[in-house]
């Protein structure tokens, strides 16, 4: 295909260009404009056909270049020399032809080329968002929000501006080029020879420039994703900081991080921008020369003055794109860094995306009929420490079971692995004696409510929010969630009652009421297994209580798992498990432990006499 035949062209002529040079770059890692496109070629392929017409429209853009020049010598021999009056007066109709021709096509291969390019980028952040989507929760405890928008967004942005916009503008001077040069040897081999052989001074420049990009961009997408990430502190952060006058501390670290991305950007023109200067000096010298050796062939009659005006106009239009390539070398190794960037995020396997290669066939789960049962299960959110440490226990189908215990101690972290919110280092954890890996993900997490301490809600509505516990419901099923989960008295209230917005992150709600919306969301679902994660632990007294009114309905008929700060709340618990660094020190009712005099009933005797102190 000529798209493949050309980009094989491209990459011997710049493989000639950025040759390995020891001395200049012994570190730097190695990367090519044909790898770039390579990495961006399974993207490319589904418009392959309008690539090709824009590579076809584009063609006539640099090769009409070649000829306004190779027109020039029988212009000059025939008309300014042999004074021949008929082409004299062709000339003007000849020239506004050439540049209407060129016009067309500029503007025909300009529309395809957007088109594709368009097309490209939103496949590229379509598949990008999928991955997003499918991020194990790791990743988003290792990441914070500036450098996922970063790697998800904007290098999106970054690979298809300065790979796929610049590939027209690419092809266009390379085809320029090779006709211009062709030009040059059909004139002159001899004035070619001293021309082209200036451009060999650009070998090294090329290289150096190449290394200081690879080192000033890796610093610049870091501090780039942490003054994103102070944009969004800043936003969901306001109350907190007018609260606190944080103002001063804020605006301090915005100051640091738009300096040095100042710094960054300064540096990248003082680094770089000095090869478009050197690139007008080296086309100097080469038209210097020209027009010295020419002269000589001149007057020995070995050329004739339109050859040489010919040849000339040629190496100029030869000269003057190389003189902004610097410009664009940026962009297109800039662009590249991001490709590679992108792939690591596309490459980094996740548990959703081994399940779908497994070839292991999974089961679709279909409620809790019997029990939830850890066996043996340790884990840890790096090797370096294990939270949970050959964990132990079994809930029986519509038991209520409570997990209680000092700050840190894995409640959160076994909720978290039943839903495979984080995959397990060793033991099982099984539902009717099947290992939940034996299910698949989303049959698995089907079944399984979870409200937590603090909710999020989306940006939207209260009914749309709701609604994402189960698309699928009626409006009557909707009004059931709404009266169950104590919603039905504060939506009347409302003049947009359910269909009210929330603002971002629920901001407009309080406290109680964000959580009554969770649990409506949660009653909606209808899964078998509820969780509930401190759910009432941030509220006042009377948020609280109208809040436990809605859980209790919640939990009817439900196998429940409880973790709670308030141990008033898990009283009427079925079973009371207490644990401390990991490990189940206590288990039994409520008057079981409290006759065991254990960890549990210290606990409890604490928050008696605090709550009596303040009564």
């Amino acid at each position: 295909m000529s798209k493949i035949r050309n980009m094989k062209i491209l990459e011997k002529i710049l493989n000639l260009i950025l040759r390995k040079n020891k001395k200049v770059d012994q570190d730097a890692p190695t990367i090519s404009i044909m790898k770039g496109y390579k990495l961006m070629w399974p993207f490319i392929k589904k418009y392959l056909w309008l690539t090709i017409l824009g590579i076809i429209l584009t063609v006539p853009v640099g090769t009409l270049d070649a000829l306004i020049a190779l027109f020039l010598k029988p212009f000059m021999d025939n008309v300014m020399v042999d004074k021949q009056e008929e082409l004299a007066s062709n000339v003007p109709f000849i020239i506004v032809g050439f540049v209407i021709v060129q016009g067309i096509f500029i503007y025909t291969s300009t529309l395809v080329n957007s088109y594709v390019a368009g097309k490209i980028t939103y496949d590229l952040k379509r598949r990008l968002y999928i991955k997003l989507l499918k991020m194990d929760c790791g990743f988003f405890d290792k990441n914070d929000s500036g450098m996922v928008i970063f790697r998800f967004y904007n290098d999106a942005e970054m690979a298809t501006n300065g790979l796929i916009n610049n590939f027209k503008l690419f092809l266009t001077k390379f085809l320029s080029t090779l006709s211009l040069v062709c030009v040059l040897i059909y004139n002159s081999w001899q004035l070619s020879c001293a021309a082209i052989g200036v451009l060999l001074f650009l070998i090294i420049p090329l290289r150096i420039v190449r290394k200081r990009i690879n080192i000033i961009m890796k610093k610049t997408v870091m501090e780039g994703a942490f003054i994103l990430t102070l944009y969004n502190e800043t936003s969901a952060g306001n109350r907190i900081i007018r609260s606190f006058t944080l103002e001063d501390t804020m605006m301090s670290k915005f100051k640091y991080s738009a300096k040095f991305l100042f710094g960054m950007g300064m540096k990248m023109v003082r680094d770089t921008n000095w090869l478009s200067p050197m690139m007008h000096v080296v086309s100097a010298i080469g038209v210097a020369i020209v027009i010295w050796y020419g002269g000589h062939l001149i007057v020995t009659q070995q050329i004739t003055s339109g050859t040489f005006v010919s040849f000339l106009a040629a190496l100029i239009m030869l000269y003057t794109p190389l003189k902004s390539i610097g410009n664009n070398y940026v962009q297109i190794q800039t662009s590249i860094l991001a490709v590679e960037r992108i792939y690591q995020m596309i490459d980094t396997p996740t548990m959703a995306e081994e399940e779908s290669n497994s070839k292991k066939e999974l089961k679709t789960l279909e409620g809790v009929n019997s029990s939830l049962e850890f066996k043996d299960v340790s884990f840890g959110y790096n090797s370096e420490k294990m939270v949970l440490e050959k964990l132990n226990f079994k809930i029986a189908k519509g038991q209520k079971v409570a997990l209680v215990g000092n700050s840190g101690g894995g409640k959160t972290t076994v909720c978290s692995l039943i839903p495979r919110l984080y995959e397990i280092c060793s033991g099982q954890i099984l539902i009717d004696g099947c290992d939940i890996r034996d299910f698949s993900i989303e049959s698995l997490r089907k079944n399984i409510s979870v409200v937590f301490q603090d909710n999020f809600l989306f940006t939207g509505t209260i009914r749309q929010n709701i609604l994402m516990g189960n698309p699928e419901a009626t409006e009557e099923e909707l009004r059931e969630a709404c009266k169950n989960a104590c919603l039905d008295e504060f939506l009347a209230k409302l003049p947009q009652g359910i269909d009210t917005p929330i603002g971002e992150k629920g901001i407009l709600l309080s406290g109680g009421q964000k959580q009554r919306v969770a649990i409506a969301r949660a009653f909606i679902k209808n899964a078998p297994l509820v969780i509930l994660d401190e759910a009432t632990s941030a509220l006042d007294n009377k948020s609280e209580k109208i809040v436990q009114e809605a859980l209790d309905n919640l939990m009817k008929n439900k196998t429940v798992i409880v973790i709670a700060h308030r141990l008033s709340t898990i009283i009427d618990s079925d079973k009371i498990m207490v644990i401390n660094d990991g490990q189940i020190v206590e288990s039994g009712s409520h008057d079981e432990l409290l006759a065991s005099d254990g960890a549990y009933s210290a606990l409890y005797k604490s928050q008696f006499k605090k709550t009596s102190e303040q009564s």
